[in-house]
């Protein structure tokens, strides 16, 4: 077909680190048009290089600017950096809400660094159904090191675990008693503690906290112990230390040959997320009629879901 030599020069500027053609290539993959699903199946074996760092941690816990500090470390060592930052997507526009992103646009002008900014549309997890798609035309583009910022609303962050390789889960001092927050579950996805603004007071006891909650837990003999790190991402303070635990921590999923299993499971939450995409899609134009045909007796949800699974393929065809 036409198209697919289209992606196939596509996928040639891409690999020449052609700005404008990533850019292409993403937008591509964001519309899940043809043509994108044709440059996914054709970049998807070129991935595998890049290492994922995800950063995740409630709002005001300094993420984003530990995010743009990390970049800059990167890039001190000579690494291509991009960054997928996943925002909460506006109830106007449906876009993304950029907030205080706007930091990191002091690496506009420099070519080894891509960031892109994706709204949430919707997505329960916290994570858009395309940012694994997106990560992976990155991968595939030559980046050594790829950064996803989640939107930091608590609980649903465990989505994380399903993308990085290495997830930074980030605390502060003054967010009261941060272990019990979220010892529910967002305390187990983390493989490296940061304390951010740890100039506060408080960072000293927050510590105490997560090593002695660490040390209840079961890490066989031989396993990843998650490091507690001390950071004040504002003024540059300990960043470097995360970086290098995140390599630590890759060398060790490396050896311990788990880095194939990553990639899989990658790929499983990406078929998921896409599931979950379409039912909401079918539901969306007939969700009162479903409600009120279950409080009526007529149907149960588990009815309702059966048909939107029959109904979902009819339903993505509609909406492109």
């Amino acid at each position: 077909m036409g198209y697919a030599r289209g992606v196939e020069a596509l996928i040639e500027r891409l690999t020449h680190r052609d700005e404008r053609a990533l850019a292409r290539a993403i937008s591509l993959v964001e519309s899940g048009s043809e043509r994108g699903e044709a440059l996914l199946r054709d970049v998807r074996p070129r991935t595998g290089r890049a290492r994922i760092l995800g950063i995740t941690g409630a709002p005001g816990s300094g993420k984003s600017t530990l995010t743009d500090r990390l970049i800059e470390a990167a890039r001190a060592r000579g690494q291509r950096v991009g960054v997928v930052a996943v925002d909460p997507t506006s109830p106007f526009s449906g876009g993304a809400i950029l907030g205080d992103r706007i930091r990191m646009t002091r690496w506009h002008d420099d070519p080894e660094v891509f960031i892109r900014s994706m709204a949430t549309r919707g997505h329960l997890g916290g994570l858009a159904a395309a940012t694994l798609q997106v990560l992976a035309v990155l991968d595939a583009a030559g980046f050594d090191t790829l950064l996803v910022e989640t939107v930091g609303v608590g609980q649903s962050e465990v989505d994380i675990v399903g993308v990085a390789d290495t997830t930074v889960l980030v605390l502060t001092p003054n967010a009261g008693d941060a272990v019990q927050t979220f010892k529910a579950g967002i305390m187990e996805i983390a493989d490296i503690f940061c304390i951010n603004k740890f100039d506060l007071p408080g960072g000293d006891r927050l510590r105490r906290e997560i090593q002695a909650a660490l040390s209840l837990g079961a890490f066989p003999e031989g396993s990843w112990m998650p490091p507690v790190l001390e950071t004040v991402a504002a003024k540059g303070e300990g960043v470097e230390a995360v970086l290098e635990q995140a390599e630590a921590h890759r060398a060790y999923l490396g050896g311990a040959g788990r880095l194939d299993e990553l990639r899989r499971r990658r790929v499983r939450f990406e078929i998921l997320a896409i599931v979950g995409e379409q039912l909401r899609r079918a539901l969306s134009s007939r969700e009162d009629e479903a409600v009120d045909a279950v409080l009526a007796g007529r149907t149960t949800p588990r009815e309702v879901v059966r048909e939107l699974l029959a109904d979902a393929p009819h339903a993505q065809a509609t909406s492109e």
